[in-house]
């Protein structure tokens, strides 16, 4: 798929959950080189150069549908998309970020990252429940969407090959006039060169495997067919 079905996708399967398609579902997958940006962002003057500073940089911009501000992953990085049905709407958010924060932190910890949860001065795309390395780099974003009948929590796992991340969003915040500090625009790998994204995929496989959500086959007919009109939300 290209980065803007993938996000697209993510829709998809929220859909199928929400209709009771499909039960709790998790998706996780590396990346092609995508900055998403946050639906505030196209309100900032310079939004029009930020995205054609992504497209020189060699990443897909795209328009995600959920929270935050413009982020950047390319394939030294894991997506993970967890969906699951609920019949609670708008409720549990915060207590969402915090638990999968907690989680993440206890997964990168269990193969020897020094992971920490919370927001680090001048990060992009700033979060409270943000997970940095060492207090210095940030190391995975999270975001969620809530419609009635399930919730879509995806986090993005910055692992391998850093200069290419902090250049685009070096360009990128500039054009958007958001000031941020380059030096927390990084990946797990400068403070621990040997953790690869295999290893970090491997982790949270480990970790899933006994929790409820399946991981889903090859798209059904159904979910191909709709996955154009979402795809259409998330062009730039």
């Amino acid at each position: 798929m290209s980065p803007i079905e993938e996000l697209a996708f993510a829709r998809v399967l929220l859909d199928s959950v929400k209709h009771g398609s499909s039960g709790a579902t998790l998706r996780m997958y590396s990346p092609a080189p995508t900055v998403a940006f946050g639906a505030r962002d196209r309100f900032l003057p310079g939004f029009p150069s930020a995205v054609e500073a992504a497209r020189d940089h060699g990443f897909t911009p795209a328009l995600r549908s959920l929270g935050g501000r413009a982020a950047a992953y390319h394939r030294g990085s894991l997506v993970i998309d967890h969906i699951e049905p609920s019949d609670a709407f708008i409720k549990d958010t915060t207590a969402r970020f915090t638990g999968f924060g907690q989680d993440y932190v206890e997964v990168l910890r269990g193969i020897g990252v020094d992971a920490r949860l919370g927001e680090i001065p001048g990060e992009y795309c700033p979060g409270e429940h943000s997970v940095n390395v060492a207090g210095r780099i940030k190391a995975i974003g999270t975001a969620q969407r809530v419609v009635s009948g399930a919730w879509l929590f995806s986090s993005s796992v910055i692992v391998e090959d850093p200069d290419p991340i902090r250049a685009v969003l070096t360009d990128v915040e500039a054009a958007l006039g958001i000031e941020w500090d380059p030096a927390t625009g990084g990946s797990i790998s400068e403070v621990h060169p040997e953790i690869t994204t295999d290893a970090v995929a491997e982790a949270f496989a480990s970790y899933y495997s006994s929790a409820d959500p399946h991981t889903p086959g090859e798209p059904t007919a159904d979910e191909l067919a709709a996955l154009p009109e979402k795809t259409g939300t998330h062009v730039l």
